[in-house]
């Protein structure tokens, strides 16, 4: 049986494992009974501030933006570019979008990525099932150590990104590596995509028809992704690739033709070009062309946050409108669903040699 998803890759820290390797071995999904599992399943996530405040915005930026995975350019360029102007400036008007979509329980990204390991948790009683960001807390190296403690010793990291790229699931690779350094006795593998596993694709086509049994269809249904910079993609990263590929693959679930559904890239931020087209630009052309509803779903995201749920839900509608559009409806991601965590489990289930 393949090393990996359905449809994508396995990497242990520091490799990759593939159907080709020899001595690849399946998670042990068995615990013994008198002893801790020794097995985990640990979701990554983006990242969000600890709350709504300017200062808890600033330091999770910080973070976020002094990755090079994130920001290529010359630290000793960057560093006073994002600490004398870019925080200073962007810190309170994020906080102010952050408090517009907070929740009782904290930001909508880490209520929705709690609430998926407790639900995936529900269906493998039998190992572990944990959730930690990339930037913010907790923290990756926090939530291995807690593992740790707990007598885990084999780790399944799976990034929640459906899609790869160099800017977010090879961003977890690094902090998984430098965690596994410390940590010889413990062995981590890392997903990285699966943009076009069967189970997946099921459960967001199936979001798509609840929607319009629920609202009917909207004249245009259209799928935005978040963009990466255009060079990235020039230079070997498969993100644009495989979300063209998850959107052909939705559409097709949906019986649908390929002309019916569009496909953008949001949240571009500087000047250089970045992938396109620009879900911004699109929805002011076809508000401009007549198109008077359009329904929009972002299956790039695994669970809702300030990009859906403010720039999305809030900032594009009112562009939109604005543009002589009358209603875009955004479809929710597939957050705690019980579908969402039917489909990942099942992503689980299928590593080689598991019995949960």
């Amino acid at each position: 049986m393949a090393c990996g998803w359905q449809s994508g890759t396995v990497r242990s820290a520091g490799r990759t494992l593939c159907p080709a390797m020899r001595g690849c071995h399946a998670m042990r999904m068995t615990p013994d009974a008198d002893a801790p599992s020794r097995s985990a399943i640990l979701l990554v996530n983006l990242g969000t501030p600890d709350a709504p405040t300017a200062p808890a915005v600033r330091r999770y930026l910080a973070e976020f933006l002094h990755d090079h995975r994130v920001v290529s350019l010359t630290r000793w360029l960057w560093c006073p570019i994002l600490h004398f102007i870019i925080l200073p400036l962007r810190g309170p008007k994020v906080a102010h979008k952050y408090a517009s979509i907070w929740m009782d329980g904290g930001s909508p990204l880490a209520v929705h990525t709690r609430g998926l390991a407790e639900a995936m948790q529900a269906r493998l009683p039998e190992v572990r099932v944990a959730w930690a960001m990339r930037y913010g807390n907790p923290s990756i190296a926090s939530v291995v150590d807690a593992l740790r403690a707990e007598g885990v010793r084999d780790i399944a990291v799976l990034p929640l990104y459906p899609q790869y790229s160099t800017t977010t699931t090879a961003s977890v690779q690094d902090a998984i590596d430098r965690v596994a350094r410390a940590h010889a006795d413990t062995r981590f593998r890392v997903v990285q995509d699966y943009h076009v596993d069967a189970g997946w694709v099921a459960a967001v086509a199936d979001s798509i028809r609840a929607h319009w049994a629920a609202h009917g269809r909207a004249d245009r249904l259209l799928f935005s992704f978040h963009g990466i910079p255009q060079r990235l993609v020039n230079a070997g990263d498969p993100y644009a690739t495989q979300s063209r590929a998850s959107v052909d693959a939705i559409v097709a679930a949906l019986g649908l033709a390929p002309d019916e559904a569009l496909l953008t890239f949001q949240s571009r931020f500087g000047r250089e070009p970045w992938l396109q087209p620009y879900t911004d630009e699109t929805l002011k052309a076809l508000a401009g062309q007549g198109v008077k509803t359009i329904d929009v779903v972002c299956p790039g995201f695994a669970v809702d946050c300030l990009e859906t749920l403010e720039e999305i839900s809030v900032e594009n509608a009112t562009l939109f409108r604005e543009a002589g559009g009358e209603t875009l409806r955004y479809i929710p991601c597939l957050n705690a669903s019980d579908a969402h965590a039917v489909a990942l489990t099942g992503v689980v289930r299928a590593l080689p040699g598991a019995t949960a």
